[in-house]
């Protein structure tokens, strides 16, 4: 798939994060290189701050949050209209086809998917569905669909926004092991001109993808960076990465102790 939107690089450095309702901050002193055109993923317990570091990303932080640091772009703009993001669930609604689903993210608050004739619209949306495996599927509504198939809807309409970052917020975690694994690969095919951020709970998978991986560690939380092979992910998973999950799961299981 051939993007209009180019890849870019994002920094941020020094952050703290604190939620309004207690004293003690959530992560501190948080430095992560985002490389452009790779993955990078995410670990942490629950609650160190990882998807709020995701919904910084996106410009969604509500007043419950205080959040300090210094944010960069390798290009020095902006990040508003630049970011794509995908939840854990699918969002889709119900009483939409499955193309209509797809066609939503035009009214996602980007300009140059709303300026597309409606024709044009529609035909990329169908082109992403056969892209992702549900050229068939098209005019089906979302309760005819499996959870896995579910979700290649939604990283389809992940890609009709053709954003150089994408958000993924443990997007494949209610899914079966087969079916996360395939959803994984069909993601790197075809994000791998995309600068995604990843978050995951699952060391495998983080392992598979990751470019770039880091643990969210402490209290408050810090960003810890380990090294990954030098393969191209998805990764087939040989004794170099069952070495590094389980330092990933040392790493998760001292924040536990």
């Amino acid at each position: 798939m051939v993007s209009s939107a180019s890849a870019i690089g994002v920094e941020i450095k020094g952050a703290s994060l604190r939620y309004l309702d207690t004293s003690a901050p959530t992560l501190a002193n948080l430095t992560l290189t985002i490389p452009k055109g790779q993955w990078t993923t995410l670990l942490g317990r629950s609650g160190c701050g990882k998807t709020t570091v995701l919904r910084y990303l996106a410009g969604l932080l509500d007043d419950k949050v205080e959040w300090c640091g210094h944010l960069t772009t390798d290009d020095g703009l902006p990040l508003s209209d630049r970011v794509a993001y995908m939840a854990q669930q699918d969002l889709l609604l119900p009483w939409l086809s499955i193309v209509d689903n797809v066609c939503l993210s035009r009214k996602f608050g980007q300009t140059n998917q709303s300026e597309r004739p409606e024709h044009d619209v529609k035909q990329r949306a169908k082109s992403l569905l056969e892209q992702v495996g549900l050229a068939d599927y098209k005019h089906a509504k979302p309760n005819q669909l499996s959870g896995g198939m579910r979700q290649r809807v939604a990283l389809a309409r992940t890609l009709m926004q053709d954003k150089p970052i994408v958000l993924m917020d443990e997007p494949f975690s209610a899914l079966d092991a087969v079916t996360r694994h395939k959803l994984q690969t069909l993601s790197a095919e075809l994000l791998k001109d995309k600068t995604v951020v990843l978050i995951t709970h699952d060391p495998q998978e983080a392992v598979r993808l990751a470019q770039r991986l880091y643990v969210l560690q402490g209290a408050p939380a810090n960003a810890q960076s380990l090294e990954v092979p030098k393969t191209h992910p998805p990764r087939v998973l040989d004794a170099q990465c069952a070495q590094l999950q389980q330092s990933i799961l040392e790493q998760l299981e001292s924040d536990y102790a």
